[in-house]
């Protein structure tokens, strides 16, 4: 699909040598920037949605658990 887009003259700038010197054309580039920055985001939103789920989790051991197994190391030493 064909869009346009403005950019900053320097930013265009930039994106134009940084194509050339990957050897890319400036579509491959922008294609490229705009993927990993959808994949970025993805993945912030998936850890947002865990903190979301376990947030409200309590951090370390059930104390029980943790006697239990501070038993079973001390039987071992």
């Amino acid at each position: 699909m064909k869009t346009a887009i403005s950019l900053p003259d320097d930013l265009f700038d930039s994106a134009d040598a940084l194509a050339e010197q990957l050897g890319v054309s400036r579509s491959e580039l922008y294609a490229t920037a705009v993927a990993e920055y959808l994949a970025k985001h993805a993945n912030q939103d998936v850890t947002a949605r865990l903190n979301d789920v376990y947030g409200d989790q309590s951090e370390g051991l059930d104390p029980a658990l943790r006697s239990a197994q501070s038993r079973s190391v001390a039987d071992r030493w």
